[in-house]
Order: C-alpha cells, then structure tokens, then sequence
C-alpha cells in the first residue's frame, strides 16, 4: 500500500508532458473547419450579397421557394418580381437565390440556377 502513495507522488510531481504540444490537435482542427467550413461559407455569402447588390430590372430570378420571375420592381430591402402576365409578388431580397439561366441563352454574373430541362 505504501508503494501505491510513493507512485501516486511521483506523478503529482512530474512535470506537465508538452505544454504546447497538448494544444496542437486543437488547433490543427480549428484550422481544418476554417478552411472546410467557415471560409466556403463566408465567401458564398460574399458572393450572394455581390449578385443582389447587382439586381436588374428585367433579370429572371428564382427565389429560396422556388419560385421564378422577372424582376419589374427594386427597392433597397424588396425586389418586385413578375411570375406570370400582370401577376406580380413582392420578395425580400435575401430570399432571392440566383439567376435562371436558361439552355445557356441568358447568362449573368454571380449565382446561378440551371432551371428546366432541355
């Protein structure tokens, strides 16, 4: 039972085994979720708000509910969009997605949906 105290002590006394190294694994998994998560993300959002900033009267759009239009109205935080003849709704902008490109006639800059078959 004595031994059992001695070794007890002895590992109480021991320094601490690679201060910094101990730390290493955490860091090297913070740096993989940045550049396999946050870093994707935050340039798809950079992206996104480059394309609504972009906004044309006339551009055909789909939105997050899938609902496709063209746009006949811009304000700063809603975008009017036309889906069928004198048949317009009113979306806000973040809930639109990208633009419908269509069989590779229409193209624009920033997000884009490939929407309809060929």
């Amino acid at each position: 039972m004595i031994d059992v105290a001695y070794a007890a002590d002895a590992a109480a006394g021991a320094p601490p085994q690679g201060g910094i190294l101990s730390l290493l694994p955490l860091a090297l998994i913070f740096i993989v979720f940045y550049f396999l998560l946050i870093r994707p993300q935050q340039k798809k959002a950079k992206d996104h708000a480059q394309f609504l900033g972009a906004l044309e009267k006339g551009q055909l759009v789909v939105t997050s509910g899938g609902i496709q239009g063209r746009v006949t109205g811009l304000t700063d935080k809603v975008v009017t969009l036309e889906v069928a003849d004198n048949v317009r709704i009113k979306v806000s902008r973040p809930y639109i997605m990208g633009a419908v490109v269509t069989s590779g006639t229409e193209k624009s800059a920033g997000p884009s949906c490939t929407i309809g078959g060929g």
